[in-house]
């Protein structure tokens, strides 16, 4: 993409380190997000396993709660992108954000179809929704549209890095049953693939250095309070919130060996750098394999 330039006078703010300057974007030319309009189908899927990752509560429910907070995560990253969508004029990146408002419109869209396969087969997800929801309408209210979009940039961080890094790199996928992965896969892809819209419309309306790295740091408590009291949630309903066994394995597989969560600190902290960029991570090796082996004919 071209150089972002901030837009307009009104635009215009002063970061952490002093006045905002023209960026050059790090993003491959041509990486314009590919809208997919896949059709997943469970309704011959009554056999699936309850726990279908790994046989795992703890990892089964881990993704479950995640799921519930999709759609209205969403929809919020899609409103506050579009807010500023007008002052963009670099012709990439319009096209970058209509692809990004696209996947996000689908991820939207399937994972509600995926709540509901859950929520039929007794997994309340529909409470666990409502909440976020809630929060993401409190956000609507109480900040602005700048912070709101720092607030998608710095969630869009966080679910790039667990795409690459978490679903993509080790061996989360295999270890799902087969019926379930591509649904997964098919996110991971694209949450790679619009990794830096966001960020890049972000630099491109002179946002804040401050307003970016002071959200970042409400998200990393935010995200993993929620996800955690969800995931008890969920584990308490379904009587597995006493499963040592199921607990001792996912923390491990996050924490420990192979420790997955743990090997992504070092990209989470890139993100508080003045020069950070989200194609700093270049992953398109991981997300061409996963689309081959994933994706079908809809890759």
């Amino acid at each position: 993409m071209n150089a972002i330039v901030p837009i307009g006078p009104n635009r215009k703010r002063k970061g952490i380190a002093g006045a905002i300057r023209a960026v050059a974007s790090k993003t491959p030319k041509g990486m314009i997000p590919q809208v997919r309009r896949p059709e997943f189908e469970f309704s011959n899927s009554d056999d699936m396993p309850r726990y279908w990752w790994d046989n795992n509560p703890v990892k089964t429910l881990l993704l479950a709660a995640m799921s519930a907070g999709f759609p209205p995560g969403e929809r919020f990253f899609i409103d506050s992108v579009r807010y500023f969508e007008k002052e963009i004029t670099d012709p990439e990146l319009k096209k970058a954000i209509k692809g990004f408002i696209g996947q996000e419109a689908h991820h939207s869209r399937e994972h509600e179809m995926l709540n509901g396969f859950l929520q039929d087969k007794g997994v309340n997800l529909a409470r666990l929704e409502k909440e976020i929801l809630d929060f993401m309408n409190l956000m609507r209210k109480k900040l602005s549209p700048e912070r709101q979009l720092a607030h998608t940039v710095a969630v869009e961080h966080f679910t790039a890095l667990m795409a690459e890094e978490f679903l993509l790199k080790y061996d989360a996928l295999e270890e799902m049953d087969p019926r379930m992965a591509p649904v997964w896969a098919w996110h991971a892809v694209e949450e790679s693939e619009h990794k830096a819209v966001a960020f890049d419309v972000y630099k491109a309306i002179g946002g804040s250095e401050f307003t970016r790295v002071t959200e970042m740091m409400l998200v990393s408590v935010l995200f993993p309070f929620f996800t955690t009291m969800h995931l008890t949630q969920l584990m308490r309903e379904e009587g597995q919130l006493t499963n040592v066994k199921a607990w001792t394995s996912t923390l491990n597989y996050m924490w420990g060996k192979p420790g997955v969560f743990r090997k992504l600190l070092p990209s989470y902290f890139k993100f508080y750098s003045p020069n950070f960029h989200p194609w700093d991570h270049d992953a398109r090796d991981l997300v061409e394999k996963a689309k081959k082996k994933w994706l079908g004919d809809w890759a």
